[in-house]
């Protein structure tokens, strides 16, 4: 078991200084303090480090083999504490982000190049995936994440961006051919595309501006969880898709697709970002989650 790396560093300051006492003047710590560290050093290692005497200083042969080995040590310890304010002058280094496919394609294509070029020594690695990643145990520095609820786990600091609701979108060519649609129960009667992939049979839940529910029951003719692949078929005249607004704001105003039963929704979720701790982030991580907060909050 190692001892304390104190004892190592205080033994290695008195060797090069040449005595107690002289290390006492250059360092300013006490000479008692210094002897006690290299006593216990000695015991804890079980061999004579220096010969002391009232007149005499001397190291040992097996002394200075380990005084060479705390030199290293601390210059390893220098060179760590160099690294951090190397990082702290300008935020530079890799990022890793695990995010939804979604919000890679859509919000994420649109923030980032104006962080890349604010930021031009950071380089962002993006694992994209649907499923839930671990961030602590995979090695992430930051998880953007849509649920019907937040973590609840205190090792993790969570930032809210917004609350995304879901509508009903079709293009207008789509309507024109098989009806426009007035009333919930009339989406049996059409062509639905689903996110929800393990079912042909399935239901659309839906809420009014009261919160009132209604459950439809449908059988989509196109079932994946690609949202922007079903906002394009959507667009595409192949039918409805219950869709985040985010998703399709470049739709609606270009005219490729237009809301449903505006009055009615469904809760998408809530967007937000997840990371291990608030202490020790590095200065990169730090500005990214800055940069997020400014650029995806709903305001």
């Amino acid at each position: 078991m190692l001892s304390d790396l104190d004892d190592f560093y205080c033994f290695a300051l008195v060797v090069e200084h040449g005595g107690f006492s002289a290390a006492e003047r250059a360092t300013d710590i006490p000479k008692s303090k210094l002897s006690r560290r290299v006593y216990n050093l000695e015991e804890n290692l079980g061999v004579r480090l220096i010969q002391r005497s009232s007149r005499h200083f001397a190291v040992t042969d097996i002394g200075m083999n380990i005084y060479r080995h705390a030199q290293v040590m601390m210059s390893a310890a220098q060179s760590a504490h160099d690294l951090v304010d190397h990082l702290s002058e300008q935020p530079r280094g890799l990022i890793r982000v695990s995010l939804p496919v979604s919000i890679a394609q859509h919000e994420m294509t649109k923030i980032l190049p104006n962080f890349l070029k604010q930021y031009p020594e950071i380089k962002v690695q993006l694992m994209v995936t649907n499923r839930r990643v671990d961030i602590i145990n995979e090695g992430i520095d930051l998880a953007l994440r849509v649920r019907s609820s937040l973590d609840d786990d205190p090792s993790l600091v969570i930032r809210k961006f917004e609350n995304i609701e879901q509508h009903l979108f079709a293009s207008q060519a789509y309507l024109n051919e098989f009806g426009s649609i007035k009333k919930p129960e009339e989406l049996s009667n059409h062509r639905i595309l689903s996110m929800v992939d393990e079912h042909t049979d399935q239901q659309l839940v839906l809420h009014d501006s009261n919160n009132k529910s209604i459950k439809v029951k449908v059988s989509p003719v196109v079932m994946g969880s690609d949202l922007l692949m079903l906002a394009q078929l959507a667009s595409e005249n192949c039918g409805v898709a219950l869709l985040p607004d985010s998703i399709v704001e470049d739709y609606i105003k270009d005219g490729r697709l237009v809301k449903v039963l505006p009055d009615w929704n469904a809760p998408h979720g809530i967007f937000h970002v997840v990371y291990p701790s608030r202490r020790g982030l590095l200065p990169a991580v730090r500005v990214f989650i800055d940069y997020l907060v400014e650029h995806l909050t709903k305001r």
